[in-house]
């Protein structure tokens, strides 16, 4: 069998002398904490400490970076588990054979880089994983999930995570987070994330059943304006310190105050039309963005992605399944209302994240390059990998500087990939830097002092930690 070896300088620079530097800066921040104010762990996950059920529960069933890969190879989403609860232990061990005989797919994206990562640093893999080892390897994985060192709290403090966000609906009780926060042996501060998209989009199938679920009186424009900032009150004072927002485009034009009204009127009658719910949605971003100035939340903005591209995997598999697939976007226009009015205010951190790189040069930076409020987000799903993270990295500080930047985003369901992922930037970060210093742009304490910034103190302070 072909062996998984890490190489020590993986990632970075590949001139020598580059390098070498690159390996002395990486050394002094490859130990610091993992802040992670982005991601969709589930809380219930570190509160039960349970143990992972399987290998496939474990790195196939919940990743759909892994599972579209695998899909595109023509491995059936039936087959991997998706959109199903635990699978028995012969359909498990199955679609980890699958996962095994199809690792050549893997080749050449960040997903080879986390899963080896993961393989060999958390379980202690030292054989590549291929159709003839897949059960060695399942049986090897599966007996160090059963001992308490592979428990969720476990990994929680076995892999040094500082602060980790979850992602929740406004209507949540967030009884799992009021727990956790009461549980003194929990040393991670885990944080609930304001997510309200589906509430915003009042033109989505169902809706005026949905609002129905987020507590207040919903019935008039007012009361629901006042439910969903009676909700971000609520997940304030259980630790949250954000609200994401991702929806198709990046509008910001706010409407009249009799226009929302009348416009809510036809939603909740269910007689609003596309335009109308459009129009809203706009509207409510730029409401979102006035709440953030009076409560204090940072306000995510991904925009520029089209949702469950495939209406059939949808349907059978549910949403977040591997078929989220991006479109162009643009934010200069679009945030001009929102920045106009707020862009200046002194409580509002907006981040941006785009699935589109021209957008990084073309607008994020000069916008982040002005605003005091906007801050130019790691780049996420289809650019998180080496080469356009270091197009980031060129794009946005010859603007606007390093100070504009995020820190590292994992935004990831997979929880043993998290100080992989982390790693990688860490890695990048550090050799991109090496290269301002090889080539007498930074002086290499300058370059020491802006990898740590970026691994832990933007992150802190740019999330309000």
């Amino acid at each position: 069998m072909a062996a998984l070896t890490l190489h020590p300088d993986r990632l970075l620079p590949a001139e020598p002398g580059v390098r070498s530097i690159a390996r002395a800066l990486y050394e002094q921040v490859k130990g610091l904490p993992i802040i992670s104010p982005h991601g969709h762990v589930d809380p219930r996950l570190i509160l039960d400490d349970e143990p992972f059920a399987d290998p496939a529960s474990l790195f196939i069933q919940p990743d759909h970076y892994v599972t579209r890969l695998l899909h595109s190879g023509g491995v059936p989403l039936t087959a991997l588990g998706v959109g199903e609860g635990p699978l028995s232990s012969e359909r498990s061990r199955e679609a980890w054979r699958l996962f095994c005989s199809h690792w050549h797919l893997l080749r050449g994206t960040p997903v080879r880089f986390w899963f080896e990562s993961s393989l060999s640093e958390v379980f202690g893999v030292t054989e590549r994983p291929s159709s003839g080892n897949a059960d060695r390897l399942y049986d090897a994985i599966a007996a160090q999930l059963g001992q308490d060192s592979h428990r969720p709290r476990a990994l929680l403090s076995r892999f040094n995570i500082d602060f980790l966000a979850t992602t929740d609906d406004p209507a949540d009780d967030l009884a799992a987070h009021r727990a956790l926060r009461e549980d003194d042996s929990v040393r991670t501060r885990i944080a609930p994330t304001f997510r309200p998209d589906r509430y915003l989009e009042l033109g989505r199938p169902g809706w005026p059943e949905l609002i129905k679920e987020l507590p207040g009186d919903v019935g008039s424009y007012g009361g629901y304006i006042a439910a969903l900032e009676e909700r971000r009150r609520y997940f304030i004072s259980l630790g949250a310190v954000s609200a994401d927002h991702g929806h198709f485009d990046a509008g910001t034009e706010p409407l009249d105050l009799s226009e929302a009204e009348r416009i809510y009127r036809s939603a909740v009658d269910g007689t609003i039309t596309p335009a109308e719910a459009t129009a809203f949605r706009r509207h409510m971003t730029f409401e979102m963005a006035r709440m953030s100035c009076d409560d204090g939340l940072v306000m995510t903005l991904h925009p520029g992605v089209w949702r469950n591209h495939h209406p059939a995997t949808l349907a059978d598999f549910g949403p977040d399944t591997g078929h989220d697939i991006p479109v162009q976007v643009e934010l200069t226009a679009a945030l001009q209302p929102l920045l106009e009015r707020f862009g200046t205010h002194p409580n509002l951190h907006l981040v941006l994240f785009t699935v589109d790189p021209d957008v990084y040069s073309r607008e994020i930076a000069p916008l982040a390059g002005f605003y005091p409020a906007v801050y130019a987000g790691a780049p996420w799903w289809f650019l998180d990998n080496p080469s356009e993270i270091r197009q980031y990295q060129r794009a946005v500080t010859e603007i606007a500087g390093f100070s504009r930047m995020s820190g590292f985003i994992d935004d990831t369901r997979a929880f043993c990939s998290i100080p992989a992922r982390h790693d990688m930037s860490r890695r990048l970060d550090a050799g991109f830097l090496a290269e301002l210093v090889a080539t007498h742009r930074l002086a290499e304490d300058e370059a020491l002092e802006t990898l740590t910034a970026l691994v832990v103190t933007q992150p802190r302070e740019v999330f309000k930690l």
